[in-house]
Parts: structure tokens; sequence; C-alpha cells
């Protein structure tokens, strides 16, 4: 006899899932043992918001779906913050939860599906051996198709149900899921004509035009077809963060568009007249408040969504990023020559070496360090392939500005979405086990450092390597620096030190504390000897040090 439960386990298998992350409980542990016994890797967090976490990092890093299980009620409700995240950034997960029995709610349980559907969870709710399997594929079909998240809930009363031996195997090839976006009838994900006509006609008139790549254009594979765009155009290019690394190759990138962009580049992209924007939000942190573009530039945005996702946005047009670039170069006739100081002088002037390039007073001071100084040390000891990993907080900027990222899988921007913090050291997790092949490097803060402590004994216990980077300014440095000045309270933002390399030896990793460069010959010599396992730097960082996106965001503040 096959139970629903092992059933659950074999057909997530046969769907191609590899990894699974979670926590066991009584819900769940049953459905856990048959994908383990079906050669799924299985990866044990400490709590079950680290294991959502890593679950999403994974499909970030990787591009494949992810399993993460928990029990019913606490379980599910643990996993909530990074849940959240994932669906704000569409990361394809299966969350496999116990949940209460069809015969109704014992007196612990909670309405999970009206829960999940809170946080905009897709959920399936098996309550049938006899089409369990098929639902179950169905599922994973729709976290591929839709790059969503989507809840599957066992009732505890079906966990040990016999699945019928007649029923079909569910067809894990094809794909009856609704597309998540209609879309005008056509090649996959093509533009309506009349959308399209808009945007060639705001090209057609462009002589500075700038093309700005956000997550969904390398999701969709359109890096290729946009240099080839970019150059019929005369156009320079830029990515939002989440695409970093998109362009890096091409001599006309701009780098980041937003607050962590070098201030030359940002120049530049405010003198764009067209700005066309592939599988981009164009949310605020893009475009910084609204001071990276020109006010009189016309903004065409390529998206899936129904509608523009900004008030910025002057064109619309509703479709794939990569099946749109190519209508584009199919429908644009030769440019004629760009302007003297777009793909020319003027990219020279404003294409330097970046961040790093740009001379700052250090200011290193009583045992602690400047994060500037810090992060620029390290991006000449950082391995070449990584990963690099970003929890939520002020110090953001930092590896934002100095860190090259070699691709947008090679950034796992944890919380950003959801404006949270803590999920960095989970994330970790997740991109080091689906990318094997590089070194994580993870950024965290102190205050997100603690709140997710639990899974930087996650990660070590992998035994993968990663660099940790606790950026230690003893407060919770973005509210401290934005909201002190208006009268909020300081003592409620700051703390005592914490010994967090105290912490990671204690869990069985190396670690050092960082106060001056000198310490971080650390880094060098645990690169040298092949990265082996977890190395957690203790960064004491100056205070006082403001990056320059948040700078940018106090000032009208204060100004007024």
């Amino acid at each position: 006899m096959t139970t629903l439960s092992a059933a659950v386990g074999r057909t997530l298998a046969a769907c191609g899932i590899r990894h699974a992350f979670g926590v066991v409980g009584g819900g769940n542990i049953l459905a856990t043992a048959a994908l383990t016994a079906s050669g799924v890797r299985y990866t044990a967090a400490r709590h079950e918001g680290g294991a959502m976490a890593m679950a999403d990092a994974y499909y970030r890093a990787t591009g494949e779906v992810a399993v993460c299980t928990t029990t019913h009620g606490p379980g599910l409700a643990n996993a909530a913050t990074p849940l959240a995240e994932a669906v704000k950034n569409r990361s394809g997960v299966v969350l496999l939860c116990g949940d209460a029995p069809l015969a109704g709610p014992r007196p612990h349980d909670i309405d999970q599906s009206a829960f999940a559907a809170s946080l905009g969870v897709p959920v399936v709710r098996l309550s049938d051996p006899a089409t369990a399997r098929r639902e179950i594929a169905g599922a994973v079909r729709t976290a591929r198709a839709r790059q969503c998240p989507v809840a599957v809930f066992i009732p505890g009363d079906l966990s040990g149900a016999a699945v019928p031996a007649d029923e079909p195997e569910p067809d894990t090839a094809a794909d009856p899921v609704a597309p998540a976006y209609p879309v005008a009838d056509g090649p996959a994900g093509a533009a309506p004509p009349q959308d399209l006509a808009r945007a060639v006609a705001a090209l057609a008139g462009a002589r500075r035009p700038l093309l700005l790549a956000g997550l969904g254009a390398w999701r969709s594979g359109a890096g290729k077809i946009l240099l080839e765009l970019g150059d019929r155009l005369g156009a320079l290019y830029a990515t939002t963060v989440m695409a970093s690394g998109l362009f890096h190759d091409s001599p006309w990138s701009l780098g980041v568009c937003g607050g962590f962009a070098d201030p030359a580049a940002a120049a530049l992209a405010g003198e764009a007249d067209v700005i066309v924007a592939f599988g981009a939000r164009l949310d605020t942190f893009t475009l910084h408040g609204g001071r990276i573009l020109d006010p009189a530039a016309t903004v065409v945005q390529v998206d899936l969504t129904a509608g523009p996702t900004a008030d910025r946005v002057d064109v619309h047009v509703r479709g794939d990023a990569a099946a749109v670039a190519a209508q584009l170069l199919d429908a644009l006739d030769a440019p004629a020559p760009p302007p003297p100081g777009w793909r020319t002088g003027a990219t020279a002037r404003a294409l330097p070496a970046g961040w790093a390039a740009r001379p700052y007073e250090d200011a290193s001071a009583g045992g602690r360090i400047d994060p500037r100084t810090l992060t620029s040390a390290l991006a000449r000891l950082l391995p070449a392939q990584r990963t690099v990993v970003l929890d939520g907080g002020h110090f953001i900027g930092w590896p934002a500005m100095y860190w090259r990222i070699p691709d947008p899988a090679g950034l796992v921007f944890t919380g950003a979405a959801f404006q949270s913090i803590g999920l960095g050291l989970a994330g970790a997790v997740g991109a080091a086990v689906g990318r094997p092949d590089r070194t994580v490097v993870a950024a965290v803060g102190d205050g997100g450092a603690l709140m997710g402590l639990s899974e930087l004994d996650t990660l070590i216990r992998t035994g993968r390597p990663a660099l940790v980077v606790v950026y230690d300014d003893a407060a919770y440095g973005f509210e401290e620096h934005m909201y002190a000045p208006q009268g909020a309270d300081s003592a409620t933002m700051t703390f005592a030190d914490t010994d967090f390399a105290g912490v990671a030896r204690a869990l069985g990793a190396a670690a050092a504390t960082v106060r001056t460069v000198d310490d971080l010959d650390v880094v060098r010599s645990w690169r040298d000897r092949g990265a082996p396992g977890t190395l957690l730097l203790d960064c004491k960082v100056v205070s006082g040090v403001v990056a320059p996106y948040l700078a940018d965001l106090i000032a009208p503040r204060t100004a007024g």
C-alpha cells in the first residue's frame, strides 16, 4: 500500500525536485521521509523561517524549484516573513505543510489556506488520495510557470490514507497551468501590436536611449538580445540591483541604476531622453526617489504586468522582456549616428573604475574600521567565482558599491522585496547548496545577524565554503541615521557590542574580529587553503559613516 505521505514525496521527486529545506514535525515528517527516500537532498534548518529563506535563495541562485517543508500551525506561521518575500520576489518554491484534519480543526489549528492566501500564495489542499499526485504535479508546474510559491497542505487525518494503486502516474512534463499573465496571440510573451507601435515611436526619435534591465529580463534570457538592440539604437545599458552583472562585459554599461550608482554614471543616466525598462518594476529604489531620470525623458516599461507599476511610466508594453526586445529589433530601422557624447566622449568620462576610484577621507578610529575601507579591501580578496548574499540594512550600500557581481544569479538580496532583515544567513545556506561551484559571500548587519543567528549553525553544518561578513556597528544603522535626527530615541536603536567571532567559533566556524585592514589577512589565508568551511568576520565598523544612497534619502527630510 502507498500512503498519501509516501505519494507526496515520490511525486515531488518525479517532478524534478532535487532539494528540500525544512524543519520536521508531526504534520510533515512522514512526507519528508518519503522525499529523502526518493533521492531528494534535504537540509535541516533550525527555524521554519530559515527553511523558507533557504528555498527562496536556492531558486534565485539556480532557477530550480525547491521544497520548503514545515509542520502545521506554528511551523507555517514561522515561515510567514520569508514566504511573503518569496511571493514579492517571484520565486518558485513548493511549500509542503501539514494542515488541520478534514474532519475539522483541532484547538491549536488555524485557517492555513486563508493565511497563505493573505500573502498571495496559491494553495493546494489535498482532500482526495485518488487525485493527490496530479494535484502535487500541478503545484510544481505552477511554481515553475508562474515563478511563485505554491503551498501544498496535507490534512492530518489524510497523511496515512491509501492512494489507489491504479491511479495513473501524473504527467510531469505537460503544463496545464494557465500563464500567470495573459498575453496577446502570437509568439509566447509577444507584445500586442498597439503597445509595440507606441514603443517603436518613442525610440524612433531617441538621441540618447538607455536600456534598463531588471530581474525579469534576466529570467527571460533577454541579455543577448538587449545587447543587440542597444547596438542598433546606439544605447547605453543599466540594470536594477537584482539584475546586477547582466551587462558587465559591455563597454557601454553604466552598472546599477539607483542609489548605489556611481555618481558620474548616474549623471549620464540622467541625460537619457528615452529609457526602456525591461522586466523591471521601477520602484523608488531603482529610480532613487525620482532623482535618477530627467523629468522630461520618456519612460517605456516592458513587463508582464497588466499596467504600469510606477507613475513615472509613459508607455507600458505588456510582454516578455526577451520576446519584446526581439520584436523591437525587427521593427526598428538602422539609427542615425549617435550624437557626440553618448557612445563616445561622455561615456569615457562617466565610466571610470567606479566607487573604488573615488577618494574619501578614511574615518577609521577608536578600534573601528571605516566600512568603505573594509569593503574595498575585501573586494581584492574575495574568490572570483562567488555568490554574494545580502541581508537588509544600512550596510547594503557598501558591498553594492564595491563588490563585483558576476551575473544576476550571483546576487541573492534577501529581504529587499518585503523590506525585512534577518534572512541573510539562511539565504547563504540556500545559495551554498544550490551553487557549490561558487563560494558564498554573505554580508549581514549585526541586527539581522542576531535575528537569524540560528541558521549560522546550518551554514556551518553544510560544510560549503562560505565567508560571512558582519557589518557590526552595534545598532540598527538605517533607523539610527534616518530617524534619530527626527527625534527618535537612540537607545531603542543601539546595543552593547556582540562577540560574533566568539559565537561563530563556538558553533564550529573559523572566525576573526576585524578592526583594521591588517586583520583581513585571515581571508587571504582561508582562500589560499581552498576556502574550507565557514569563515566569519566580525567587522567592528564606524557607525557614523552614512552610505550615499541613505544620505540622499535623508537629505530632503533633514532639509525640510
